[in-house]
């Protein structure tokens, strides 16, 4: 059973479907790329995924759940976490009080014991910094943990974001252009990152990505979105050599 089984899901704005008839099925521990050209529909389905958007039609499966039109926070509970295009931290905050907030899902306390700082208040607070600063010493942000989020340079700032997304203990990470923005060696280093993740955490990816070095240094499998619509699917090399895939969206 695939991790993510996503059947005939469907959406449309304004009578413009955006997104017709996808399917995707992702298997665990795979890194699976997501890639088209601008206004394909890549992250619509990302906002589908994650419950931004309701579809008109469809059923989005995780790990054998349905999670079709669930909310979004509800969806983040069930197993999928994301990042953005443009990235968005809480940057009036720490570095680690950022990843602390994606491990709100996982630690409680009461609303007394956070008021009046009880010991159960202080034991949950030690056990987040703790695991916090574990996720920044992966990502190699230990040393930031008190810098202002946005101090930080733009592609450490990408790191903290994964690294607040992994805090939520996901089933499923959901990468949207990551490599947005950076340089040659950033780009390198993200691929490392994002293989680090991997294997580390055991982790799914889908990722959104128009950098075809690091979707075809890292993706196993890919689907190729045009005008909302499935173009090929199947292994990286083969379908980065689709004459379909060439034509529509390398230009070629």
């Amino acid at each position: 059973m695939a991790l993510l089984d996503v059947q005939n899901l469907c959406i449309s704005f304004g009578g413009l479907r955006a997104v017709d008839d996808f399917d995707i099925h992702v298997e665990k521990g795979q890194l699976y790329g997501l890639i088209g050209p601008n206004g394909a529909g890549k992250t619509t389905v990302f906002n589908l995924l994650t419950g931004v958007y309701k579809p008109n039609e469809g059923i989005i499966r995780l790990d054998g759940e349905d999670i079709t039109g669930k909310r979004t926070i509800d969806i983040n509970k069930a197993g999928i976490a994301r990042t953005f295009q443009n990235i968005r931290l809480f940057k009036g905050m720490s570095v680690l009080d950022n990843v602390k907030a994606g491990l709100h899902n996982n630690y409680r306390y009461s609303t007394l014991a956070g008021i009046f700082r009880l010991p159960s208040y202080r034991r949950v607070e030690k056990e987040m910094d703790e695991k916090a600063m574990e996720l920044l010493e992966v990502f190699g942000l230990g040393g930031e943990a008190d810098y202002l989020a946005s101090n930080l340079p733009y592609g450490k700032q990408r790191k903290l974001e994964i690294a607040r997304a992994l805090a939520t203990n996901p089933k499923l990470l959901l990468l949207d252009e990551p490599a947005a923005g950076m340089n040659p060696n950033e780009t390198k280093e993200l691929m490392d990152t994002i293989r680090l993740i991997r294997d580390r955490f055991d982790m799914t990816i889908l990722l959104i990505e128009h950098d075809m070095k690091l979707v075809s240094g890292i993706c196993e499998e890919l689907s190729v979105l045009n005008f909302g619509r499935i173009l090929a699917q199947g292994e990286t090399s083969r379908v980065l050599n689709d004459p379909q895939v060439i034509t529509a969206y390398l230009g070629e």
